[in-house]
């Protein structure tokens, strides 16, 4: 079957996908459907993949890590995970999303201190940042943060946060300065903490391997030495951090909207109706005729924006352009993908029905579609305080 080529990756870059997709078919993909049962994945995840060197590849070898810094090896993982693995194992989340605030935030003696036990799996990571009143937007951000000399209390809830049953460490946002939207400050909570509890697992429509916990935190002691950074340039940060987290998005939803169009062109293949397979039907071609066109477009942008992000030349507005245009085309694919399943598409134990839950919280986290136009929409100078 003609597909089109992927022309960003190197000889080195296959050879690479090949041992880490064998990875994920042996040791992740047997466990998913017991995983997705107790809503958690097991911890001993982390570390196989630990132990191949699979996590935090940028990190610096002098901490145990690769040094690998080319982010085309990262997609691989991501992608890998997504294809032939279990989409609840959040290694993204771990590796791409929140490892970085430790390995570009953190002071010598925290990285020193921090990032050995990321990269082997014994420490997993957490970001808190979603509260029951804000979301998307962040100066919304409540739960305070009192300086008292020698350490900062934390006070608050937080809600909706992947890996919060799992994480051994939470980046915690939390508001330092009241009457400033954009002072807050990050600090890094260890599940130990007294003070500190996890609320139960909250049930989702999809993803049910993930685990995702309301947090709590009760006159949360942190020393000054679990502070990132400066304590009053967190919203900075966190906006520093959007773009790589939106694009590490858009390389989900490509390799989900990817492995559903493979799984449904075998499928049509082999379901039969009416005396011959329903993918001979002319209406079952046009459908996959446009699904692919639209993936190979999505797929060819979202794989030049990892070559920005190498060159250090990714925009948040191309960011958020990538995650709004693959998680709708996910969100288009899964729908078509279950309807040319017909009622095996309703049914759990086909991948289809998981992947079209899965997939619906693709245009709403990392910032929903109409966050993501918004941006996009300022940035093209139609913004009413520069218009009027």
């Amino acid at each position: 079957i003609m597909t089109m080529q992927r022309l960003i990756f190197e000889p080195e870059h296959d050879q690479f996908r090949d041992s880490v997709r064998r990875f994920f078919e042996r040791e992740i993909a047997p466990h998913g459907e017991k995983w997705r049962e107790q809503g958690y994945v097991d911890r001993d995840a982390y570390r196989k993949a630990g132990s191949l060197g699979y996590l935090l590849l940028w990190a610096d070898e002098r901490y145990g890590g690769a040094g690998v810094k080319d982010f085309r090896y990262e997609q691989i993982v991501y992608e890998e995970n997504i294809s032939h693995g279990e989409l609840g194992f959040y290694i993204n989340l771990h590796s791409g999303l929140v490892a970085p605030y430790l390995g570009e935030l953190g002071d010598e003696e925290q990285k020193a201190r921090f990032l050995p036990g990321c990269i082997s799996g014994e420490k997993i990571l957490a970001i808190a940042i979603t509260e029951p009143g804000a979301g998307s937007d962040m100066a919304g951000i409540r739960m305070r943060a009192e300086d008292r000399g020698d350490h900062w209390l934390l006070n608050g809830s937080k809600t909706y946060i992947s890996n919060g049953q799992l994480a051994d460490l939470i980046i915690t946002v939390a508001r330092t300065v009241p009457d400033k939207r954009s002072g807050l400050g990050l600090f890094v909570v260890e599940d130990d903490m007294p003070g500190f509890e996890r609320g139960k697992r909250l049930k989702k429509m999809g993803m049910a391997a993930q685990d995702t916990s309301e947090l709590f935190y009760h006159d949360v002691k942190v020393p000054k030495a679990n502070v990132l950074g400066d304590p009053t340039s967190g919203f900075a940060y966190l906006s520093r951090f959007l773009a790589t987290e939106r694009l590490i998005a858009a390389v989900g939803s490509m390799a989900s909207a990817q492995t559903a169009f493979d799984i449904t062109l075998d499928y049509v293949k082999e379901r039969r109706a009416f005396g011959k397979p329903i993918g001979a039907f002319q209406n079952s071609r046009f459908v996959l005729a446009d699904l692919r066109t639209q993936i190979d477009a999505a797929q060819t942008f979202v794989d030049q924006c990892v070559l920005l992000k190498n060159g250090g030349k990714l925009t948040p507005e191309i960011a958020a352009e990538a995650k709004l245009l693959s998680s709708e085309v996910e969100g288009c694919v899964v729908d078509a993908c279950v309807q040319l399943h017909g009622g095996a598409g309703y049914m759990e134990e086909y991948r289809i029905s998981r992947m079209y839950t899965d997939a619906r919280i693709t245009r709403i986290f990392a910032g929903s579609s109409e966050i993501m136009k918004e941006i996009i929409g300022r940035s093209l100078g139609l913004d009413e305080r520069t218009m009027n």
